[in-house]
Order: structure tokens, then sequence, then C-alpha cells
């Protein structure tokens, strides 16, 4: 099926019926005989109804020809599929709120998080910068320049960042500490977007530095114009201290730019330009001139040399520990000002002093907004900025065409072709700098949790970019893997998408705490008027990306769900995966895929959704205008009655997914025929027929009706839930909440032999932040287990934030999970994606989710 499969419904204007075109057609016949003497059917004319006749014939005649074309050369044009069609309504992003001063206050950032320190504009081809080193690691130089778990760096990340104008990083490499700041400036006189400065500080602890590797840091510094603009260094000996300039150039949004270096130590420059139309792989470039250069001089520094017309330019900067530079990049240098005055305020005393202050600014805001000073210690506080600072400094801007996978038969990887998406950008936070620097659909909703709080209009602009990805259909693709940078980065079976499967939709997690903030007065009237502007726009949108989770995701039952994808055909997975659609991975699902089984967690999700939408047609006053009744939805699927007739175990005291099930399956190493050989490989064995039930693992899933407040107060189920909560022989830690009970038999379990346990035993922090915001919640109102769930509730908050406190002093990082034996973190690093949530935890702040 192509897209979602669905066919669009179109009104079509009822033709006339024969009669009634008869009807039509005769009185202009019998008048136009009346014309003839002779009563002949041919008119006779004199010489000016002539002219008139000829000239009407004449126009007839071009205007038939023109459509004749126009019909001609749309029936040669393929029509695009429906999966890569654009949702046919006006974009988001092109309201006024995102236009003018906003747009330019954004237009430069830290906007490269894949990399250690990379700046870029929010434009499809961008001047870009950033920053390479040589570091040193078992004995041998590496070139630094990604983040990458091999680097095996001690710590990195943004420990303060506003999002907007200021950063603060700290970087320790073996034994060298860099610190790097970042500056945005507009002032009269810069360029579209201002002028910016970097500042990088080198330092080593002289007890872990090897002197063997030199008593001083090689730095890397470069510029590429993405749009191929050639790039000229000022001069060919480069000589700090008679001039601060390093390079010009020229484009069309900032118009002439120079680039500035200035630092009172002692330091060495070198450079190298190339010509390039690549640049996801810009260290290899530096690799091979340093190599060349090893080879033929014996020395370890770059060619002062240029290719013809330089796209790219490196700065190699070499100086002995510690020592202090500053980089200034101004903008608008063909108007008349004074460009010394500029580079002057962006560099030495002027620049410590606007750092200092935008610091302290921040510590202001943070604790305006959190209020963290009398609810934890100042170690947490600590950890807390850094999460704050490595989210809002991870934010990025990615511009290319998603891959798209569109099948003729479901599940049946032969037969798939694939076609790009149309180009699109994308603004949006990432859950890790290191692992997966791009976007993630159900990620970011946890994220705008966090940012939305932080800065309102920064939060609407990275989900109104996200929603505009969204296609006739209205499907967004999950994963968004563009530009050559991203590309780079992901292994090829995971950069297709594929239409037929969705997402958490956690946008509307967000969405549902601003309209709550809304109606707590939480916002200026300016911002509430911005809010619902926006949603107004984005009403059509949501409207779209419900509809299509309400059709394509439906179960064989009223008011039921599943996760479409699942792999009904395979002999490899002891539990098929829900294609990631889930977000939940390898969470266990009937062990036989079908289209009989419902899951509890998309439900629940159709029931934020549909409470969601409810709430903005309130806000926008549309509760009159037709269309779907989302109170009548969202009434339906909160029915507690029926929720528990189709997920309920009474045995178990628990929710569970429904399906065709078996608990007799397991991986069996059989001899496999590969060919004219056979080869022992680790397959499914499944040893009893399955059959329609409920699926017995407790874990997150169970929890779903619980974090969703569905379950009444006073209601012996919720009971239950707070004891599968605390209990220990089930999801109890004293780090947080294990992803599945020590009972499930898929507890720990691979699910192929090179696919190990992810969502089957270790600690996540967005479902513990959920479940402690419903134990919050549960804890505020009155009952007979109002008590109960103020107890758990202090127990696991204090649990989840001693542990991950303690993880990031140990290691210098948030992590993606956390082991439920030991608390350790594991997987990717730095996480300051939802793991940020931390922050919330702290604060105490659920809001309406």
């Amino acid at each position: 099926m192509t897209g979602s499969g669905r066919t669009a419904v179109r009104s079509r204007a009822k033709s006339l019926s024969d009669a009634d075109s008869r009807r039509e057609r005769r009185p202009l016949l019998n008048r136009h005989r009346e014309r003839s003497k002779y009563g002949s059917s041919i008119p006779i004319f004199n010489t000016a109804n002539l002219k008139v006749v000829l000239g009407i014939c004449f126009v007839a005649f071009f205007t038939i020809f023109f459509m004749i074309r126009h019909l001609m050369n749309s029936a040669t044009e393929p029509k695009l599929p429906r999966a890569v069609t654009p949702f046919p309504a006006p974009k988001i992003m092109d309201l006024h709120q995102f236009q003018g001063e906003h747009k330019e206050s954004l237009y430069w950032g830290t906007y490269r998080p894949h990399t250690y320190l990379g700046i870029r504009a929010r434009t499809p081809k961008s001047l870009m910068a950033g920053l390479m080193w040589i570091g040193v690691k078992d004995g041998r130089y590496h070139l630094r320049h990604v983040c990458r778990h091999e680097d095996d760096l001690s710590t990195y990340g943004w420990t303060k960042h506003n999002g907007r104008d200021f950063g603060h990083q700290v970087l320790v490499d073996h034994g060298m500490t860099l610190t790097t700041r970042f500056l945005k400036s507009k002032v009269e006189g810069s360029g579209y977007g201002g002028d910016w400065a970097v500042r990088i500080n080198v330092e080593i602890d002289k007890s872990k530095w090897n002197e063997e590797f030199g008593k001083g840091a090689q730095l890397f510094f470069y510029l590429a114009d993405e749009a191929g603009n050639a790039l000229d260094v000022s001069r060919e000996k480069l000589n700090i201290h008679e001039d601060s300039l390093l390079a010009t150039g020229t484009r069309g949004d900032i118009g002439d730019w120079q680039l500035h270096f200035k630092s009172m130590d002692d330091l060495e420059l070198h450079y190298s330009g190339f010509r390039t139309p690549h640049f996801h792989n810009l260290s290899d470039l530096v690799e091979e001139n340093l190599a060349s250069q090893i080879h033929k001089h014996a020395r370890l520094q770059l060619s002062d040399s240029l290719d013809d017309a330089p796209n790219v330019l490196v700065f190699q900067i070499i100086g002995g520990f510690p020592f202090t530079t500053d980089i200034v990049l101004i903008t608008g240098t063909d108007i008349e000002s004074s460009q010394e005055e500029r580079v002057s305020m962006l560099t030495g005393t002027s620049l410590s002093n606007q750092l200092k202050y935008k610091e302290q600014e921040f510590d202001q805001k943070f604790e305006k907004i959190f209020n963290l000073s009398e609810k934890v210690d100042s170690e947490s506080i600590s950890v807390a900025k850094a999460a704050i600072g490595n989210l809002l400094g991870g934010i990025g801007y990615f511009y290319g065409q998603s891959k798209i996978a569109l099948s003729r038969i479901l599940n049946l990887r032969e037969d798939v072709n694939y076609i790009s998406y149309w180009p699109a950008e994308l603004y949006t936070a990432v859950p890790s700098r290191s692992f997966f620097p791009r976007g993630f659909l159900w990620d970011e909703g946890f994220h705008q949790l966090i940012i939305w709080r932080w800065d309102i209009h920064i939060s609407l602009d990275i989900i109104g970019h996200w929603l505009d990805l969204m296609n006739v259909d209205g499907w967004i693709p999950r994963e968004q893997i563009l530009g050559a940078e991203s590309l780079s980065r992901v292994p090829e079976e995971f950069v297709p998408q594929h239409p037929t499967n969705g997402n958490p939709p956690t946008l509307f997690l967000a969405l549902n705490d601003i309209i709550s903030g809304l109606k707590n007065n939480e916002f200026t009237a300016m911002d509430g008027s911005k809010i619902s502007v926006f949603l107004e726009r984005a009403f059509v949108r949501l409207e779209a990306w419900f509809h299509w989770f309400n059709t394509t995701q439906s179960g064989k039952q009223m008011s039921s769900y599943y996760w479409h994808g699942r792999d009904n055909r395979t002999m490899r997975e002891i539990n098929p995966k829900a294609a990631l659609s889930s977000g939940l991975d390898d969470y266990p699902r009937a062990s036989h895929p079908s289209e009989d089984e419902y899951h509890l967690d998309l439900r629940c999700w159709m029931l934020l959704a549909a409470d969601c939408m409810r709430s903005i047609q309130e806000l926008l006053d549309m509760k009159n205008k037709p269309g779907m009744d989302y109170g009548y939805t969202a009434k339906l699927l909160s029915n507690f009655e029926l929720l528990n007739q189709m997920h309920f175990d009474d045995s178990y005291g628990a929710y569970f997914d429904f399906g065709n099930h078996t608990e007799k399956v397991q991986l069996r190493w059989k001899e496999v025929e590969a060919g004219n050989y056979a080869t022992r490989q680790l397959v499914r064995d499944v040893t009893e027929i399955p059959v329609l039930r409920l699926v017995p693992h407790i874990g997150y899933v169970s929890l779903f009706p619980f974090m969703g407040r569905i379950i009444p107060s006073e209601s012996w189920i919720l009971e239950k839930q707070l004891e599968l909560i605390s209990n220990r022989s089930l999801l109890w830690t004293n780090y947080g909440l294990r992803s599945l009970a020590k009972t499930s038999s898929l507890y720990m379990k691979h699910n192929t032999e090179h696919d190990p346990p992810y969502w089957r035993g270790p600690i996540w922090i967005n479902m513990n932040y959920r479940i402690l915001s419903a134990l919050y919640h549960y804890s505020q109102e009155n009952g007979p287990h109002q008590e109960k769930a103020k107890a758990v509730y202090e127990e696991l908050r204090s649990n989840v934030i001693r542990n991950i406190v303690r993880n990031y002093q140990q290691s210098g990082f948030l992590w993606e999970q956390y082991d439920q034996i030991k608390g350790k973190g594991k997987g990717a690093h730095p996480f300051t994606g939802w793991t940020s949530l931390v922050v919330l935890i702290m604060a105490e702040a659920y809001g309406n989710i």
C-alpha cells in the first residue's frame, strides 16, 4: 500500500441527466434555425457578423489547443505518491510570529549538535564553523571533531546554554580540558543575524597528562560555506599580533563578513583551504593534509596553502598550556560601520564581562523557572543546570529529504521501493549528541515538556517545524535523517521511514501542558495570544494526525488500537518488535502478531490526543463547528469499565495488551540451511499453539492507565497499581522503576542473537517521570489510597534523583538508561534528551500530562 492505503474522499458535482441536457439544448437549436429565412440549419451572416465569428473561432481554437496541451502534460507528469505529498494547508512556520525579529534572533546558533563545537545558521546552505583538536588516547594521537563514544572523553556538554545567544561548555579529554563559550551580538551595522564570538580555553591536569605528548595543544578552527562561496585568507603569512583578521567572504544572507582571531598568548597559526562539495567528512581533509605534511616535511602542521576558490578554511592554532583565544565572526562589513569596535566588543575584557553577565542571567532564570534551591541540594542543582544546558545547546537545524519505504505488501521486505520526501527543514532538540544527533518524533514531545517552560517561543518553533513535516495523509516520519551529516551516522537499515507505521504522538503531551499553562495564566497576554494563533493554525494538522492514527492504527474492536508494522514471519525474534513504532522497541507484545491484537499504550496515547484536541476546541471556541467530537472520543477512551473489560486481568491486578499469544516461545540453536551449506543459528522455537488472550507481562505498558490518571482515586484497582509499583519482586528498585517485571518470561532476554534487552528491565527516565506525575496527582486526590501514593511518590522521586546525580558525578554524563541492579548508567551518553526530565522531577513540575 502507498501511504496509509486510504483513498481520499473527494466531493464531485453531480452530472446533468440526458433529459436535462436535451432540455438545455433545444431552445438554442430553435432560435438558431429562426435566423435563416430559408429554414436551413446553416445560418447566413453579414460581413460584420463574420468578423465577430472568426474572432470567436480564433480565440476558441487557441483555448482548446492550450487545454489539450495542458491535459497531455498532466498525463505525462507522474502524480506524486500520497506518502510524499505535503499536507495541503498553510505552513505553521509561515505565521507572522515566526518571522521578523524572532527568526533573525535565532539565525545563528550551536545548531550542529553532532560536533563537539559546531555553529551554523538556520538556512539550508549555511556558513558553518567548528572546532577540531588533537587528543591522546592509548598512547596515540587522535583528531577530535564529531561526538563519539569511542573518543572516551571524561565528560563533555553545555553546562549552561540559553538556547539563543549564550553557551558554556566543558570538555575533558584524557587530562586536557577545553572550555568553549559562545556569544551572539546584534548591534547597529551588523548583518542579518548579527555577529558571534567563540572563546576557547585550553589547560591540563598535570597529574593526568603525559608530557611525552607535548606541552601544548593543537586546535583546528574552520569555516565552511555550504553554498560554495569562495573564502579568502587575509594574507599569506598569518601573524595575529600584527592583525587580527584571518578571513573574509561574502554571502547573500549576511553580506560581507570577516573572521577575526585575538589572543594574549604566544600562539602559532597555520592554515589550509579546500574546495569540496562534501561537509560531513571535513576531519578527513584535515587528516589527509597533516599526513601529507608529516610525510614531506616531518612536521605536524597544515600546509599553508589553498585550493582554487576554497569554500573550506581550516586554521591550526598551536600553543603551550594553558592558553585562551577569542574567535569572532562579524557580518555586514560591506556596510559602513566601525569593525574594529565590534571586534573589540566581542574579545578580551569586554567579552569576559558579557559572558559573566550571561552566566548570571542563566542562573537567575533557571532559579526563577524551576525554584530548586528549596527542594534539592546544590550538587543536584548543578546537574540540573547541565541537563538543561546540554538539552538547549543540543538543539539543531537540519535540511534534506527523508527516505521513504513504499512496500506493496506489509512486512514483505523483498518488495520495497524507496522514494524521497520533499526537501524540508527541521529545527529540533536531539536525544543524544553522540549517538542520536537528529530528530526523533516521540522523544521530542518529552523534550518540549522542559523547553516550553524555559522559552515558549523556541518550543512553538520546534513543534511547528515537526508538524510542517506532515504528509497529505496526516503521517509524520518518526526519525528525521536529513542531510549528509545525519546520513553519515545512521546504519542503512534504519534510514527508510515506513508510512504505515506510527510513533507515539507525544507532542500532545507538550501541547496539553502548554494549554494547561494558558488556563492557569502562566503566560503574558502577548505570549498567550501567540499560543492561541499557533493552535488555530496547527489545528488542521493535529486533526489530520489524530485521524491518521484513528484510521490506520485502529483494531477490530471498537476503541481498540495496535501498532502496525510487526513482522509476523520472523524466525529470528523471540518476540516480534513493534517496528520501532511504539517507541518501546522490544517491550513484550503478543507472541504472534495479528490484526486481532490491541495495544494498551496506544489506546492511552489516543486518549491523550483526543483530550488535547477537545481542549484546543474549547480554547478556540470551536465546539459548535462541524468536525469530530473529540469530547465523545475522550469520554469513550476514558471509560473505566470498558478499559477493564478489554485490558484488565483480575488475577494479576494489572493491565495488559491483548493478542494471539503463548508463553512457550524461546530462542534455540539450530542448523539452518544456507545455500549449499548449513549454519548454526539462534532461531525462534514455538512449542505451543497461541490463543487470543491478555499478554501477561507486567511493566511500563501495564501502567499506562495509571500514568493517564484514568483510574478513579477511590478504586481498589488504584491500590493494586501502587502495589505493583512498590513490589521489589516486580518493578521497584533503589534507582527507579524497571521497565519490565522480574517475573516476566522475557525479563532481560535477548530478542535475537545480536539484539540485547533494551526495554526489558533497564530504567528509563521518561516513563519514571510519567509515573511520578501520576503518583503526585493521586497523592493530592482525596481517597483511601492518598497516603500510600504520597509515600511511594516521595521515595521513588528521591531514588531517581539520587541515582542520576550520583552517576553524573562519577561519569560526567546523563545516560540513556540506568541498570536496574546497580543503577549504573547505560547506553548512549550524554543523553540529555528525556533524561533531562530529572529537572522537572526535582522541581515537581508535572503539569497536565
